[in-house]
């Protein structure tokens, strides 16, 4: 009895040792559960954390390589908007010279179109720069040209860039409209110049007669005729003869009518002044007044010529000089 009541209580031990060890067990199994829950909790929340992070540090670097190449294009466009400025800018300026050029050349021209003397070498200069005046123009249209187009392809509206290129534009017209004026000028000034030429011609054609006729006039006023030489000398030529006298003593020379004047040497008045004798002496056969000319000697036995001290009253009698040279 007192061993079944042993081993009943040895049981009875053994049961509660057991249930004290299962509780121990389920309490840790269910300790262990919880830890490992929690390992794989903070685990999931580490994985859940770096996953969130690579996508928002992905999304973050793809924001900054957007907003990076967002920089970038506007710089270039920027970049590009001041080149495009600059470049109008320079383009303004040498319209601008050019219309200055222009203008100053316009200047020159309108007094050369005023001149009155209007020779060929002026016309040609003025030509000249109607040319330079007109590739200038040609210059300025192509550059106006090209900044309408620029503008126009960079898709902005620029109010005074616009209008300064519209000012331009009317000023490099209102060129072209006053050179066509001067060439106008220039055309009817030649078609002038070319009436006053038709007249100018007449009157020199008018002028050139009436030149000739006056020289004429001159020449015949001035004109005389000269023959010198022994008695056997103009004899000879038919100038003189012997008539009167007898047996050819007291015979007188007389000037052979209706000779010639191929006979006599030709003369101008105002430039024979001196007539050469160089002979013992002389006798004009012709009738000139004794106080128009003198007889120049060289010595007492010679006869150096005859000066005609006043060619007007010399050949008052006559337009003939006969000279016989006594020896």
């Amino acid at each position: 009895m007192e061993n079944k009541e042993k081993t009943d209580l040895n049981l009875k031990n053994e049961s509660a040792v057991a249930s004290h060890k299962l509780k121990n067990a389920r309490k840790e199994g269910l300790t262990k559960g919880a830890l490992t829950a929690g390992i794989i909790s903070v685990i999931l929340l580490v994985l859940i954390g770096a996953l969130a992070y690579t996508l928002y540090s992905r999304e973050h670097n793809e924001q900054l390589a957007l907003m990076e190449d967002q920089k970038i294009s506007f710089t270039e466009q920027l970049t590009a908007r001041d080149s495009m400025i600059n470049d109008w800018l320079i383009t303004f300026d040498e319209i601008e010279k050019n219309l200055s050029a222009i203008k100053q050349k316009e200047n020159l021209l309108s007094v050369k179109t005023s001149d009155s003397e209007f020779s060929k070498a002026k016309k040609d200069q003025i030509l000249e720069d109607i040319k330079d005046i007109n590739n200038l123009i040609e210059a300025n249209k192509k550059k106006i040209a090209q900044l309408n187009a620029q503008l126009k392809k960079s898709g902005t509206t620029i109010t005074g860039l616009q209008e300064r290129i519209a000012t331009l534009e009317a000023t490099n017209q209102l060129h072209e409209a006053e050179i066509s004026e001067l060439k106008g000028i220039l055309t009817n000034k030649e078609t002038e110049i070319g009436q006053l030429n038709t007249v100018v011609f007449a009157l020199q054609d008018t002028l050139t007669i009436k030149d000739e006729t006056i020289n004429n006039q001159v020449f015949k006023l001035n004109q005389a005729f000269l023959a010198s030489g022994t008695f056997k000398d103009l004899k000879e030529k038919g100038i003189l003869t012997k008539e009167g006298g007898f047996l050819g003593l007291g015979r007188k020379e007389f000037l052979v009518s209706d000779f010639p004047d191929s006979l006599f040497a030709e003369i101008d008045v105002t430039q024979t002044t001196t007539i050469p004798v160089n002979s013992k002496n002389v006798k004009l056969i012709t009738d000139h007044p004794s106080n128009s000319y003198e007889l120049i000697k060289e010595n007492e036995n010679q006869v150096a010529y005859i000066a005609i001290k006043d060619p007007d009253e010399f050949w008052k009698i006559s337009k003939y000089a006969v000279v016989e040279i006594i020896k």
